[in-house]
């Protein structure tokens, strides 16, 4: 079976997604093949696999992002219908999609790192634009109404700072207006360039404990320098080791 929506992915063109504002940003709903969705739901990797990250610095002042992470290697075990996925994301029609979203900047190779994402009660993601070998981010959200209310926050923020702060900076929510608010739930998914400009962030989740908010996370890598040099060390562009169990 396929599991990207591929009616849904083609109804994107380079002047839909470029043309954005403050950023290319785009919600897609029913990204994903409704039974698709359903099977991945319902085969989410399992917490115990994860690592919890908490507290951790980050640069130019800003507050750290909890979360609990499962980082994908191509040694991972996972159940059978993300295996199919993810070899769908490796595939020909998803790189194409990449490809004409993205345009010019993708050139003629990029490299897609993969990764879950769990949050809990507090959680939070600081405002912040991700670092300059990411060309973009696709977030697919695994929450669904029976799970998530959304009284409990977790809305992506696309911020707009109206061209004030550099990347390198650390504002705070206040600072900036909010251009959409996105609910991470159901069968949709948010697409988004990373620029200069292209701050995002998610306030302080207020979920019941026991509780987690659920994304999938699809990385566009550009070859940087810091891109290669990792992977001389035999590290993928996340700086995680290939190989390593």
């Amino acid at each position: 079976m396929n599991y990207l929506n591929q009616q849904c992915l083609e109804k994107i063109s380079y002047d839909i997604f470029q043309n954005q504002r403050p950023y290319p940003w785009l919600s897609l709903p029913g990204s994903l093949a409704p039974q698709g969705f359903e099977r991945l739901r319902e085969t989410l990797p399992e917490v115990s696999a994860f690592q919890k990250h908490v507290g951790e610095k980050r640069a130019y002042g800003q507050a750290s992002h909890d979360r609990y992470i499962l980082h994908y290697l191509p040694d991972l075990k996972l159940p059978q219908p993300w295996q199919e996925f993810i070899a769908e994301i490796h595939g020909d029609a998803y790189q194409t999609f990449l490809h004409r979203i993205f345009g010019p900047q993708a050139g003629p190779k990029f490299i897609l790192t993969l990764e879950w994402y769990y949050a809990w009660q507090g959680c939070s993601v600081s405002p912040h634009c991700d670092a300059q070998r990411k060309l973009g981010t696709h977030i697919f959200y695994f929450n669904t109404e029976a799970d998530w209310d959304t009284k409990w926050g977790g809305q992506i923020l696309i911020l707009d700072d109206k061209g004030r702060f550099k990347a390198h900076s650390a504002p705070n929510f206040d600072d900036f207006d909010v251009a959409a608010s996105l609910v991470p739930r159901g069968n949709e998914s948010l697409i988004f360039e990373r620029t200069e400009h292209s701050w995002h962030g998610v306030r302080p989740l207020q979920c019941p404990p026991n509780t987690m908010r659920k994304l999938f996370i699809v990385t566009v890598n550009v070859p940087t320098f810091q891109v290669w040099w990792r992977r001389v060390r035999g590290k993928d562009p996340d700086g995680y080791r290939v190989g390593a169990g």
